[in-house]
């Protein structure tokens, strides 16, 4: 990441007034991605990346009230360290409007290539979050021939319950891998977007409600080797490819479109 940023990519706004934090005016939610050796980004890192090109492109972000104010951002189902995305999720509050395009080009601009900001737009109505109802993932398995996914799928399919065990915040807990998964297969042909040579790579596609306690795809993965002693020879390379809303087809809505509706509606 270099240290400036064209003037043309900065939204350049005035300062936080003195004497207090000044309200929420606009709500902006933005998607955006973690590809290549950025997704080895934790959460955590990718935050304080975002707060830092908040701060070199000028965005006026409003922030919280008390001793110890914070930006007004709020994340949506961030994908775990590892995973790639294309699908990733958040809202800032700003305290002057902004043209939601320039503040696309200008948080792309001050942030490293591989995390990239696809798309900006205002907030209409309701819940982000309860707009991420589903996610579409992508799991590469080099290493694996496809007729032996296929059997493991099969496999995972056919059973009622798939019990795997994963260490989470309250410790080690044993939960149901299969009633989350609304669809799994493999992939056809077997293209390898991270272009894996040399070997068979099978291609492994899920759609995973969101439940609680989350189903991820290191989970199904879990699951698979449950049911059918599959075990990949190497790690596996997972991309979220989508995540939104489920329509009555079983497709993935993109979260933002009820907001673009919205400002289409809105400017008749």
């Amino acid at each position: 990441m270099g240290t400036d940023i064209p003037r043309s990519t900065t939204i350049n706004k005035k300062p936080q007034p003195e004497g207090g934090q000044a309200p929420v005016v606009q709500r902006v939610r933005i998607r955006y991605a973690k590809r290549g050796p950025l997704r080895f980004t934790s959460h955590r890192d990718f935050a304080r990346a975002f707060e830092r090109a908040l701060r070199r492109a000028g965005v006026p972000i409003a922030f919280s009230q008390g001793f110890t104010p914070h930006p007004k951002i709020s994340y949506a189902s961030a994908a775990p360290t590892g995973v790639a995305s294309e699908a990733e999720y958040l809202e800032i509050g700003l305290r002057a409007p902004v043209d939601p395009g320039e503040l696309r080009t200008a948080l792309d601009a001050a942030l490293s290539p591989g995390l990239d900001v696809l798309d900006a737009v205002v907030a209409g109505g309701g819940s982000l979050a309860d707009r991420i109802e589903a996610s579409h993932w992508w799991i590469e398995l080099p290493g694996v021939d496809p007729v032996t996914l296929h059997r493991a799928v099969d496999a995972f399919t056919a059973a009622e319950e798939v019990l795997v065990e994963r260490m989470t915040k309250q410790g080690r807990r044993t939960f149901d891998a299969r009633a989350a998964v609304l669809r799994i297969g493999v992939r056809e042909p077997a293209e390898t977007p991270s272009e894996v040579t040399g070997v068979p790579c099978a291609i492994l596609e899920l759609v995973v409600r969101q439940v609680t306690p989350s189903v991820r795809p290191d989970d199904v993965l879990s699951g698979l080797r449950v049911v059918a002693d599959l075990e990949p020879p190497v790690s596996p390379r997972v991309t979220r490819l989508a995540q939104g809303t489920l329509t009555a087809q079983g497709a993935i809505a993109d979260p933002l479109e009820a907001d673009r509706d919205r400002a289409t509606i809105g400017e008749r």
